[in-house]
């Protein structure tokens, strides 16, 4: 299943200079562009570039990852409120905590966060990510999951990326690196300038710490560092965080999967890994439907070939001139019959046995007349005042004997009902 992972890009702060812009979001003088990774499995690189929202690769799923800088993280015990208050429990909760208005944060909980326990709370600017949300619809990109760049996790993690100024060198010729560590006590992003990011930096390092660094700023951050890192692309480092459980999208910003899309995200759920023995087992039990299916056709092909050559085999046996046999029943039927007519034995549609059966089913006292026979049905007419109910007795007691009676042109009509 292909996964498509936008970059979102790096939100402008006040006084940001025009390269710095461009950095950002290349929306500077014309459309907004995003940086993308295209994978096929979600493991492996397999495209990567830079496109405007309506040039972006299609995918099965698409998830945007934000920004180490645009992300603020708080550890908080997550209220006993109903999912409906919820957002407005934490906000309660983050108020002294943060320094935008709270009608202006988003915020999003921890995946399988409990409450009455700690849990991390993501906290964003809401219309900025509103904002890149909306020119990614827009372009018909529907994104289904937004995540971190970097969470708290363990074990710790610095990882030294280029900073999204605009600008590789300053006045001095020192390459600009931004510093992100991570680690079970949050997450934090310092430039790697000054003797800040060193004071803030654990010393010495956590023995199970990992550093990564970018390609650009790789050989600058082992010399700032004093030890090896290993190079990871900032595609790589996109597609390590799309693995991350989170998903940003909480609260008023849950994406609404109605019509076309809820059938799209039941496919797609459908075709996750967690579904694959379900898949598998669907796949097993159509096989040995079908299977039996076949197997019971070829019985039941078998048994008629059979009951077709033993009736072939009776055919024979009981006349042997007939050397030729196109159809068995019928034959042995004309066959019989020209014996019986032989014999002088009267059939089942001759005028003896039909006028037999009509004689015991006749009412008493009932005169018949008009008898006329055509060699396969007898036909009389009816006494004067015979009715419905008389007819049905008739019609009762002749079916009994197999016979069928029907009304014709004021008639009533006696026949042998066919067999089988």
């Amino acid at each position: 299943m292909s996964i498509l992972i936008i970059q979102l890009p790096a939100r402008q702060r006040p006084g940001a200079t025009l390269a710095a812009a461009e950095a950002q979001g290349g929306a500077v003088g014309g459309e907004r562009e995003f940086s993308y990774v295209l994978s096929v499995d979600g493991h492996s690189v397999g495209r990567q570039g830079r496109a405007a929202a309506p040039l972006l690769p299609k995918a099965d799923t698409v998830v945007a990852v934000m920004a180490e800088t645009d992300v603020s993280w708080h550890q908080l015990t997550v209220p006993k409120a109903p999912a409906s208050r919820l957002r407005a429990a934490l906000a309660s909760m983050l108020e002294d905590a943060v320094l935008d208005d709270l009608d202006d944060i988003h915020l999003a909980v921890a995946p399988q966060a409990k409450a009455g326990e700690t849990a991390w709370v993501a906290v964003m600017n809401h219309a900025w990510l509103t904002g890149q949300l909306m020119a990614l619809e827009k372009a018909k990109v529907r994104v289904d999951r937004v995540v971190p760049a970097v969470v708290p996790d363990d074990p710790p993690q610095a990882f030294f990326s280029e900073q999204q100024s605009g600008e590789t060198v300053d006045g001095e010729g020192q390459l600009h690196m931004l510093l992100t560590w991570s680690s079970t006590d949050g997450v934090s992003s310092w430039p790697a300038s000054g003797a800040l990011a060193r004071q803030l930096l654990p010393d010495p390092l956590p023995e199970t710490a990992r550093c990564f660094a970018t390609p650009a700023v790789a050989a600058p951050a082992e010399r700032w560092l004093g030890r090896s890192v290993t190079v990871l692309t900032p595609a790589e480092h996109a597609l390590h965080a799309a693995r991350s459980l989170w998903n940003l999208l909480q609260f008023e910003l849950t994406p609404s999967s109605k019509g076309l899309h809820a059938l799209q995200d039941q496919w797609r759920a459908f075709l996750s890994p967690q579904w694959r023995p379900a898949r598998v087992g669907l796949v097993a039990l159509v096989a040995a439907q079908v299977l039996g299916l076949n197997l019971w056709a070829w019985q039941q092909k078998h048994l008629v070939q059979q009951k077709k050559a033993a009736m072939v085999a009776l055919l024979k046996d009981t006349y042997p001139q007939i050397t030729g046999v196109l159809d068995a029943p019928v034959q042995m039927q004309r066959e019989t019959e020209g014996l019986r007519a032989a014999a002088g034995q009267p059939g089942d549609n001759d005028l003896e046995a039909l006028m037999g059966a009509l004689a015991s089913a006749w009412p008493p006292g009932k005169p018949t007349g008009g008898l006329q026979y055509d060699g396969a049905s007898l036909s009389v007419m009816p006494p004067a005042g015979w009715g419905q109910p008389d007819f049905d007795v008739l019609t009762d007691r002749l079916g009994a004997a197999g016979y069928r009676v029907e009304v014709s042109e004021g008639r009533i009509v006696v026949r042998r009902a066919p067999r089988g």
